[in-house]
């Protein structure tokens, strides 16, 4: 069977439909998948065994330049290859008008959730089939039953399984010399009331330097590199990495003895990787979108205003991880 899954963005959504391919693959020997996914994401499906092509889209930066010539032929260049296979099953787990639309490119049985299931019901007019999802499931669990209902199989005894195992042995190791003990500090995020302050951070680098461990700072945009920098600066063993891609982000996240992060993508990528660690959410809630561990993994606990996030309950936390 040889299907194709829309989900372009964002990373954390695109890590939450990884599960669903290790349910597929488990009960369709010899499945195919490709996907289509933005391409500063484009990485992670190339994760899973199961993906064997995907197909990068460049929205974001297609909707700044709709005029130019370049977009247009970046764009008939993807619906090329869109229409090259004849799918079992194209599916849209993105459940957006321009998900939609990109499926409807592909040829093959278009699914997707229906109009009391999905995020933007228009969407929904333009599939073939349409399977109902009860909207308050975490969002891993959505695309389990959407991609359960639309290749029909059951998935009640199939365990959380993101597909992951041996993922940094096949990836090259950075060329960045590393502390041998180190958090892994994700401090960057989508929104500024998502954040936890640079105070707070200072204060576990400290802690951790007590215990022998440095903390590793990542960033992906100039913001985020200058607070890196600030944080560097107040904490001697604290050590800013360049900017970095996802497979090189993957494999360091690997080597981590923990990570401490806030409501970002890359805290999901560190559960997918078996990680333990704390996720810090400060301004949203983790019921829907939260970080999930496989069962039998470490796990990483998320944490709300609730169980106190202040530096000092934190490091405690933090510690009893690291133990």
């Amino acid at each position: 069977m040889h299907i194709l899954v829309v989900k372009t963005s964002s990373l954390g959504d695109l890590v939450h439909m990884l599960p669903a391919l290790s349910d597929a693959a488990k009960v369709i020997p010899g499945l195919q998948v490709d996907w289509v996914a933005e391409e500063s994401f484009a990485a992670v499906p190339a994760w899973h065994p199961a993906v064997g092509r995907v197909i990068p889209v460049a929205i974001r930066r297609w909707r700044k330049s709709l005029l130019s010539k370049a977009t247009w032929r970046e764009l008939g260049a993807a619906r090329t290859v869109l229409r090259e296979t004849n799918y079992a099953a194209v599916i849209d787990s993105q459940g957006l008008l321009k998900s939609a639309v990109l499926a409807r490119l592909a040829r093959g049985e278009h699914w997707g959730y229906d109009r009391h299931s999905i995020r933007e019901p228009l969407a929904a007019l333009t599939y073939n089939w349409r399977a109902g999802v009860p909207r308050d499931l975490h969002a891993i669990e959505r695309n389990r039953r959407l991609l359960a209902a639309a290749l029909g199989y059951g998935m009640e005894d199939l365990p959380l399984d993101y597909g992951l195992a041996g993922l940094t042995e096949r990836i090259s190791i950075p060329p960045i010399e590393m502390p041998l003990s180190f958090v892994l500090a994700l401090h960057g995020t989508s929104r500024v009331d998502k954040e936890w302050s640079e105070s707070n951070w200072i204060t576990v680098g400290h802690a951790l330097a007590q215990h022998g461990r440095s903390l590793l700072l990542p960033w992906g945009n100039v913001r985020e590199k200058e607070r890196a920098e600030r944080i560097a600066a107040a904490v001697p063993t604290a050590q800013v990495l360049p900017r970095l891609g996802l497979d090189e982000l993957a494999v360091i996240i690997a080597r981590a003895d923990a990570v401490l992060g806030v409501d970002t993508g890359l805290m999901h990528v560190a559960a997918a990787l078996r990680k333990p660690g704390l996720a810090l959410f400060p301004a949203t809630l983790p019921a829907l979108t939260g970080v999930r561990s496989e069962p039998d993994a470490p796990q990483i606990a998320s944490l709300t205003p609730q169980d106190d996030l202040s530096a000092e309950a934190v490091v405690e936390r933090l510690q009893a991880v690291l133990a």
